[in-house]
């Protein structure tokens, strides 16, 4: 049986950067690059809360050329490239000029997976290539074809957005510390990286299903 999808509403992304962190695991994000739909069901998330968090790329209102999509409306992409060579997306929250957002950190490919496979490099569809096909922000992103070319755009455009096809996590998140933010002192504790349980029923269900996408 077809899941249909609907694409999230601009409200949705107006809580602060932790209570999205938390809503858009179950959402299918989604883009449109060179012809060619894919997806995958967001499973990994990490909060960064602005102004006041040390690991936020906005901490105490920093505002420069690479983060200035973080200060838009949440419902948009800030993507960055880091270490020269790969892009993170995250998604902003909150209203406008509160620089929150949430790293999208990793999918489980449900649409268009022989192009994500290709797009990686990385020959069959075994099992240890599905398990690590998107399993990373950087691997994410080329998965999708995601790149600073879709920095500030809409998360209800036509290139990228992110869907709701009424999957909804059997038991709660698993919160845990964030990753790689050693110089965040103290901020590196917050419980503010939320994943998918690994035995949660949804993940198999998911996997399973036929998208109709919008």
């Amino acid at each position: 049986m077809a899941v249909s999808c609907e694409k999230l509403h601009m409200d949705f992304y107006k809580r602060d950067a932790v209570a999205l962190a938390q809503a858009l695991l179950g959402k299918l994000l989604v883009t449109k690059a060179g012809g060619a739909l894919t997806a995958g069901v967001i499973t990994e998330t990490e909060a960064y809360m602005g102004v006041t968090d040390r690991a936020c790329h906005a901490f105490g209102g920093r505002r420069t050329s690479r983060n200035e999509s973080m200060y838009l409306p949440g419902g948009h992409a800030y993507v960055y490239l880091i270490y020269g060579m790969y892009h993170c997306m995250n998604v902003t929250a909150a209203e406008k000029d509160i620089p929150e957002a949430v790293l999208v950190r990793g999918v489980l490919p449900v649409c268009g997976i022989e192009t994500m496979i290709s797009r990686r490099c990385m020959g069959k569809a075994s099992a240890h290539t599905m398990r690590h096909l998107t399993d990373g922000p950087g691997k994410l992103c080329r998965a999708l074809s995601v790149d600073r070319a879709m920095d500030a755009m809409r998360l209800d455009s036509e290139l990228i957005y992110i869907c709701d096809a009424g999957l909804r996590p059997t038991g709660e998140a698993l919160a845990s510390e964030r990753i790689n933010i050693d110089y965040a002192g103290e901020d590196v504790h917050k419980l503010w990286r939320f994943t998918l349980a690994p035995d949660d029923p949804l993940r198999r269900y998911a996997a399973a299903q036929t998208y109709v996408l919008p």
